[in-house]
């Protein structure tokens, strides 16, 4: 998320000072999402196996994970309002949604709320930081937020069995395997069709792109999870590059 927005920023024609504003942000603000996440999820993990999880394991206090989430959080305060005081703010709305996922909405239906948010407001917040300050066109927040929900449902494939262990109800999980799958495909495919009909282009490249998206998506759909996942994350970088990209048509 960090390269993401930094290299966003840039693209949309940020000075190096700016960009490093904007990374600095961002950084802390996942910092604190990233390890709030797992000093809550302590127990949770810790029931499912999770050799990828520090706390989990024991290698790391639970506490001292806490302590350092809060502490990234406040750094996150003043660097976010370096950018200026209203892409601070959406900075923050954005940070306080991932928040709100991991302290309860990840296990309700709403789970897919804080990424559709959060997503849309991370380029709101890199092009309200731009000298004019101006707001984005629609087309950038609503690729952004596509890409997210298609990576949140995308993300749980390969851990279904663990989350149905440990007591993960979000909506990827209510609607298991088959339709989580569906709606990560339609979501990506969603939002590569805005992020390349939006700023617009050569036709022949545009057709180009989404015929390899949608080639990628009925994958998706026919092979097994952990294939799908990577197939996701196929078409989600796809989505990346086309967002920066589209970033410089707002030079």
């Amino acid at each position: 998320m960090t390269l993401f927005a930094t290299a966003l920023a840039l693209a949309c024609g940020q000075t190096v000072w700016g960009g490093a504003a904007v990374a600095a942000a961002v950084l802390t603000g996942q910092l604190s999402v990233g390890w709030s996440n797992d000093a809550i999820d302590r127990d949770r993990d810790a029931r499912g196996g999770r050799a990828d999880k520090p706390i989990a394991v024991g290698a790391v206090g639970a506490g001292a994970v806490a302590v350092a989430s809060g502490l990234a959080l406040l750094a996150c305060v003043p660097l976010s309002f370096a950018s200026g005081m209203a892409a601070g703010w959406v900075h923050l709305m954005a940070v306080a949604s991932a928040w709100a996922y991991n302290l309860g909405l990840k296990a309700t239906p709403l789970s897919v709320a804080p990424y559709l948010v959060s997503f849309a407001l991370l380029p709101t917040f890199v092009v309200l930081g731009l000298p004019d300050q101006r707001w984005p066109p629609w087309w950038l927040p609503l690729a952004a937020a596509l890409l997210g929900a298609g990576a949140h449902f995308a993300n749980v494939l390969p851990d279904l069995a663990v989350d149905a262990r440990t007591g993960v109800r979000g909506l990827p999980q209510r609607l298991g395997a088959t339709g989580a799958r569906l709606s990560a495909a339609v979501l990506l495919v969603g939002g590569s069709a805005v992020a390349v009909l939006g700023p617009g282009g050569p036709v022949p490249t545009r057709v180009g792109i989404l015929a390899l998206v949608a080639v990628l998506a009925l994958l998706m759909l026919r092979l097994g999870d952990r294939h799908a996942f990577r197939l996701a994350m196929a078409i989600a970088a796809i989505n990346v590059a086309l967002v920066i990209a589209a970033g410089t048509r707002l030079n």
